[in-house]
Formats: C-alpha cells, sequence, structure tokens
C-alpha cells in the first residue's frame, strides 16, 4: 500500500477553493464545448434549413442523450473508482479501472452504432418524428450514429483523463473536436450546399478527433503505465465502476426517456393547438438545448468536484470533503440565477439565434422559456447533490437523486397535466419538478452532512 501518496497527493493537501477551480474551469469549458456540437448544428441548419431542419435535430437528441449516460456511467463510475482507490493507497488496484473503462467505452459504441443502423425508421418514429420531419432526421442520424464508438469514447475518457489530474489536457479533446465542428460547418451546409448531410459529417468529424487524442493520452496515463492485463475487462472491476456510475447514467436515461415522451406529447398536443405539430417539436428543442448550456455550468462543477471529494472521502479527510461540496453548490447557484434572468427577459433574442420562424413560432418559444425553465434558479442542488453521493462510493443515494428530477417527478406531470391543460401543461410541469427534486436533494445531503460529523 502507498499510504505516502495520501499525503503528497495535491488533492489531498493543496487548499480547497484553488483545487475546485483547477478542475471545475476545465471540466466546464468542456461540458460548453461539447454542447456545441449540438448547438453549431442547430444554428446552422435552422439557417439553411428552417423548422424542419430543427425538428429533425430535437427528434435525433435522445440518441446522443444514450451515448452521454453510457460515456458517464463508464467514465465517471471509473473515475470515482480510480481515485478512491488511490486515495486509500492502491495504485496498481486503480490502473484496472482506467483500462477496463477505456476498452468498454468504445466496444458499447460500436454496438450503439450498430443498433441505430439497423432500426433506424423506427427509433426515429418513435422519438416522436412527425412524417414531414423524418426525412431529414434519417439524413443526420444515419451518418452521425458512425461517430458513436469515438464520442462515447471521448465523453466518458475525458473523465478519466481529469481523474489522473489532467483537467486541462481533457478540457482540449472537447475543444478540439468542437472546433473542427465549428470550422466545417458552414463550409459544408452552405459552401457546397450539403444541408443536413453536411452537418452530420462536421459533427463526427469532430468526435473522430476527440477520440483519437484519448487514446492517445492513455498511453502515457500518469499515475502508471496501462498494461495488458488492465485492458482485460475483468467483470468485478467493470461491475463496481458502473455501479459507481450508475446515477449519471439513469440521470441521462432519464433525459431521454423524457425527451422521447415529451417529443410524442408536444407532436400530439401540439396538433390539437394553435401551434401545429412542427413548432412546438422545434422550439421546444432548441430551448432544452440552450437552457443544457447553463446546466453545463452545474454539471461542470459537479465533475471538477468529483476527484477532490473521493480522494479525500477514501481518505478519510471528511471535514475537506464538506468543504469543496459547500463550494461547489454556491458557484453552481450563482450560475443558475443569472441563467433565470436570462431566460426570463431575453426569450425571444435566444431564439432568434436559430433562424426565422413565424410569429406563432416566437409566441410558443416565449411562453415555454419563462414557464418551463422558471425554477432553474434551483437546478444547482439534484447535480451536484447525486454526484457527491457517487463520488463517496454511495451510488444507490446518487441513483435515486439522478432520477428525482426527470422520472420521479417529471415524466408523470408531463403525462398526466396535458391531459387537463394541453400543450400548456407540459410547460407547468417543468418548474414544479425542479422544485420538488431541489427539496428532495437538500434534504438528503443534509443528512448525509451530519453523519459525516
Amino acid at each position: 500500500m502507498e499510504k505516502d501518496n495520501v499525503m503528497t497527493n495535491p488533492l489531498g493537501t493543496q487548499p480547497i477553493g484553488p483545487m475546485l477551480r483547477k478542475f471545475a474551469v476545465p471540466s466546464i469549458i468542456a461540458m460548453l464545448v461539447g454542447a456545441l456540437y449540438n448547438i453549431v448544428d442547430q444554428v446552422f441548419i435552422g439557417q439553411a434549413i428552417g423548422e424542419l431542419g430543427n425538428a429533425a435535430t430535437n427528434v435525433a437528441f435522445p440518441l446522443t442523450t444514450i451515448c452521454t449516460a453510457m460515456a458517464l456511467m463508464l467514465g465517471v463510475g471509473s473515475s470515482a473508482a480510480f481515485n478512491l482507490t488511490m486515495g486509500r493507497g492502491d495504485r496498481e488496484k486503480a490502473l484496472y479501472y482506467i483500462g477496463n473503462a477505456s476498452v468498454l467505452l468504445f466496444c458499447i459504441g460500436i454496438v450503439l452504432c450498430i443498433v441505430t443502423q439497423i432500426f433506424l425508421e423506427p427509433l426515429l418514429i418513435f422519438f416522436g418524428s412527425p412524417d414531414n420531419v423524418l426525412g431529414y432526421a434519417k439524413e443526420y442520424v444515419r451518418i452521425v450514429a458512425l461517430g458513436f464508438p469515438f464520442v462515447i469514447l471521448s465523453n466518458g475518457g475525458a473523465h478519466l483523463v481529469r481523474a489522473d489530474g489532467s483537467p486541462k489536457y481533457s478540457m482540449m479533446c472537447n475543444i478540439s473536436g468542437a472546433v473542427i465542428n465549428v470550422i466545417l460547418d458552414p463550409i459544408l451546409i452552405f459552401g457546397l450546399g450539403m444541408g443536413m448531410t453536411g452537418a452530420a459529417i462536421a459533427t463526427i468529424t469532430g468526435q473522430v478527433i476527440a477520440g483519437i487524442m484519448v487514446v492517445a493520452y492513455l498511453f502515457k496515463f500518469k499515475a502508471g503505465k496501462l498494461e495488458h492485463k488492465h485492458l482485460v475487462v475483468n467483470r468485478h472491476v467493470a461491475g463496481y465502476a458502473m455501479s459507481l456510475g450508475l446515477a449519471q447514467f439513469f440521470n441521462h436515461f432519464a433525459m431521454m426517456t423524457v425527451q422521447i415522451v415529451m417529443n410524442n406529447s408536444l407532436t400530439y398536443y401540439g396538433a390539437m393547438s394553435v401551434y401545429g405539430e412542427s413548432v412546438p417539436l422545434a422550439c421546444a428543442g432548441i430551448i432544452n438545448k440552450v437552457s443544457f448550456i447553463f446546466f453545463c455550468f452545474c454539471i461542470g462543477i459537479s465533475h471538477g468536484m468529483q476527484p477532490i471529494s473521493s480522494f479525500n472521502y477514501g481518505a478519510e479527510q471528511n471535514d475537506r470533503v464538506k468543504e469543496v461540496v459547500k463550494l461547489a453548490i454556491k458557484a453552481a447557484s450563482v450560475i443558475c440565477f443569472i441563467a433565470f434572468l436570462i431566460f426570463q427577459v431575453f426569450p425571444r433574442q435566444i431564439i432568434g439565434i436559430f433562424g426565422d420562424g413565424s410569429e406563432m413560432y416566437y409566441a410558443f418559444s416565449e411562453r415555454y422559456f419563462r414557464i418551463y425553465l422558471f425554477c432553474t434558479f434551483l437546478n444547482s442542488v439534484q447535480p451536484m447533490s447525486s454526484t457527491f453521493f457517487t463520488s463517496i462510493g454511495k451510488p444507490m443515494k446518487g441513483l435515486f437523486l439522478g432520477l428525482t428530477r426527470q422520472i420521479i417527478f417529471l415524466l408523470p406531470l408531463i403525462v398526466l397535466f396535458p391531459m387537463f391543460l394541453g400543450i400548456d401543461g407540459i410547460m407547468y410541469a417543468g418548474p414544479i419538478a425542479d422544485f420538488m427534486a431541489a427539496v428532495t436533494a437538500v434534504f438528503m445531503l443534509r443528512n448525509e452532512m451530519k453523519k459525516m460529523n
């Protein structure tokens, strides 16, 4: 056992504030840049094709979400297991979590790519695609699916890189891919007139580059050299890592489930309203992605918190654990309040970035922004608490909190409320779910802090 590592590792000795900034800022930038993969496509597609193109990317978004869910389950779970084990001083065992995760990330991407190619049309219909959107969605997803192995490897692998103490390189992996995407989008969509196909090619090109950068780092891992034995998948190693990442997986799987139900509800109740089928579907897709940009700050701070809380919990330095959690929640709360103000004051200006639309299109967008995202200022607590429980090796509590907002509260509400309120019921379901999830997270987090005393 290498207990001397505990006393010399900066995670266990340096001041919490600078350490959180060191890990959180690159993680936030990486999350923001990762969100650009979808936002940039949405902007250029909206300018080139219009409402139907925006609706098509919204229909395709559940597949992106399931890729992220798989990446986080293995990436966050393996990182937590790695840092916990390093905190206990067992370097050799820690390397198995990194090696197993690397192999599984790529293999799962291959499987998901094959499944998507075989069942493409029924999947898109299941995701809520109307007939006038289906052609655009098929054109986009058939190409994007080819990059699934690389997007899962790059997103999950970035957490492995960060856990090794290289948050800046982790950030660069995602930035490089997004920059390539931003450069290629206007060239392929407008310059070569490739439309949805051009947007898809730009996206996967950036993802492949980011994946290659992650692989290059793994060959020079700082904690120790990864050997063949570390890459052989062991069910006990992989199982423990995935158990720690279950909260992240189910949180994003829940997002995908809610997205599918919401797409179908928006289409169904939209057809019964003055807005029609495609306007609510297109607007909701844009608004969800815009709100995710601000939510990236919360997720990035929680990811930056994870290695610090995991290492110190493993080293039994509970005061440092509590300090980093409190600081992370305070920082994320400030961001969420700023987001709340922006969503309430500038909804029309934000939606205008994504192309022109009818007055009905703008009217729906403004109402959706202001109602559905009304409790944005509370959104800092739930993701921070879920990541905290995962990072200290209590995945079931993290899993429960990961499911509260999406599955336990939001999903039933978006099914029940529209039965009485029509399409407005979908809007009012959002703030109620946010409030209930925040209250639950505060209650569980306070109890855990008292136990740590």
